[in-house]
């Protein structure tokens, strides 16, 4: 089965990361449906019960998202609150992500230095991104892990030592190609 990447951005016409990976998805529309919830939904009130029919007729779900004051977009927040919902995702007869294979992919807009107990906001990615692990533990999925862009628009790249002298377009297309063998092997 498909993919469904669900895409939370609030200005993803002048993102440079989050737009080149669903270009690359774009490539493949036989292995993923992007669903994009700001254009979507761009008064916010979400069709709960479209969401949710949506998850269930793909395999599995990928929440695609830039990092926020250390969160998700508003939007993706009442996202899970309306669509991860009692006796649909969790609860009583709630079992509709149970097993289902559920992970994230986020721009991180720090540098993976920044991003450590000894760094400067003293928080991994990890500890950071609990939260989302936690809902799907709590439902059940199979939640595989996060796939993660360091470092900003304007220097995109993972941030790690060897790659300061690589052209950022050559960062960013490789981050799209490990995007893909991310969701690939879910």
């Amino acid at each position: 089965m498909k993919t469904l990447v669900i895409v939370a951005h609030p200005s993803l016409e002048t993102s440079v990361i989050n737009k080149r990976w669903i270009e690359e998805l774009s490539k493949f529309p036989e292995k993923y449906t992007v669903h994009d919830l700001h254009k979507a939904y761009p008064d916010g009130k979400i069709d709960a019960e479209k969401e949710q029919r949506l998850i269930e007729s793909h395999g599995s779900f990928v929440l695609q998202f830039p990092i926020y004051w250390f969160n998700c977009p508003p939007l993706l927040k009442k996202w899970l609150d309306d669509v991860l919902a009692y006796g649909w995702a969790y609860g009583s007869g709630g079992d509709k992500l149970k097993n289902r294979k559920a992970a994230l992919a986020v721009s991180a807009g720090i540098k993976r230095e920044d991003y450590r107990e000894e760094g400067r906001y003293r928080y991994t990615l990890e500890q950071l991104l609990a939260p989302f692990e936690t809902t799907f533990l709590y439902c059940e999925a199979d939640y595989r892990s996060f796939f993660a862009h360091y470092g900003t628009e304007n220097e995109p790249g993972e941030n790690e030592p060897g790659h300061e002298n690589e052209p950022p377009g050559s960062l960013l297309e490789k981050s799209a190609q490990n995007y893909i063998n991310f969701i690939d092997h879910l």
